[in-house]
């Protein structure tokens, strides 16, 4: 059996989610994190919510994305809100899926990119915990993935709801641990 191959996706820190979402700390503790992969030769994947302009992707039926036609071009794929935070900013040999829905699988070339990668284990961050943390821990798990999630490089507009996940929720499925315990582990 070959080795474990371990990939960082750097989750929804995108301008429009960061400003109403993390404070300074959860984008430092991603941006450790990402540093710390940048160094140990480990894949770094940006993921990031967008739509096509007129939101062709987004169903009426959809609560969570039906609203957002009526945001204008707010969320729009080449809207400066949906592009990657310049404190996380990707290198030009890092890619960027852009997904069409909440979890990082879908509607995005994220599973090519992780077969690309060899990765077979995840290391998650994101914006928010109950969104694109939770949805993609529970595709990864279905997919047989190797989980980790750091802790303090997630966070949710809802602070109960960001730690029931993170330690009730999580560790069922993935191994949770802060940004430099992670770093320290590697």
């Amino acid at each position: 059996m070959s080795a474990s191959r371990t990939a960082l996706l750097v989750m929804d820190f995108q301008n429009g989610i960061v400003q109403r979402i993390a404070d300074d700390s959860v984008v430092a503790a991603a941006a450790r994190a990402v540093e710390a992969a940048r160094a140990a030769d480990i894949p770094v994947i940006f993921v990031r919510v967008a739509f096509r302009p007129g939101y062709p992707e987004t169903a009426a039926s959809n609560l969570s994305f039906s609203a957002l036609s009526q945001a204008g071009d707010a969320f729009t794929q080449d809207n400066p809100a949906t592009q990657v935070v310049d404190a996380l900013a990707p290198r030009a040999d890092e890619p960027v899926a852009v997904k069409r829905r909440v979890s990082a699988f879908t509607g995005s070339d994220l599973e090519v990119l992780l077969r690309g990668a060899g990765a077979d284990s995840l290391v998650l961050t994101g914006l928010s915990t109950s969104g694109v943390v939770l949805s993609t821990i529970r595709q990864a798990a279905d997919l047989d993935y190797r989980l980790t999630v750091l802790s303090d490089a997630c966070a949710d507009n809802e602070p109960d709801v960001h730690r029931v996940l993170i330690e009730k929720v999580f560790p069922k499925q993935a191994q949770v641990m802060t940004a430099d315990e992670w770093v320290k582990s590697l």
